[in-house]
């Protein structure tokens, strides 16, 4: 497999809303980015659900990193690549070494919703 592609994690910071309760804040100068590189990007699914209201589109992307790296990466971030916004779908599984507590690889998915 070949891990030369590259994406941008962005985390959300924290707010405290009106209620004085502790939020995610994703507002640009709120949210921290991370670049990733060492990766390998698949399409994993295509669906398009039609009804009179609208018409919704998800498209979804498989993600491995290359042996040895652990990015960090979790499942309530977003994902910058390919000039689109897409959103981590599940969690983000850690495959560990063998015979260590070091992780091999990680694989997650990630989407992108329209409509």
């Amino acid at each position: 497999m070949m891990f030369n592609q590259s994406l941008v994690r962005v985390r959300a910071g924290e707010r405290t809303d009106r209620g004085g309760n502790t939020v995610k804040d994703w507002s640009p100068g709120a949210v921290s980015r991370l670049a990733v590189d060492q990766v390998n990007i698949q399409p994993s699914i295509q669906q398009e659900d039609v009804d009179e209201q609208r018409n919704a589109v998800v498209t979804g992307w498989h993600v491995q990193s290359a042996e040895g790296t652990n990015p960090d990466i979790r499942y309530d971030d977003r994902i910058e690549w390919d000039g689109m916004t897409l959103e981590v779908d599940g969690e983000v599984a850690r495959w560990p070494e063998l015979f260590t507590d070091a992780v091999h690889h990680i694989e997650f998915e990630m989407k992108r919703a329209t409509g």
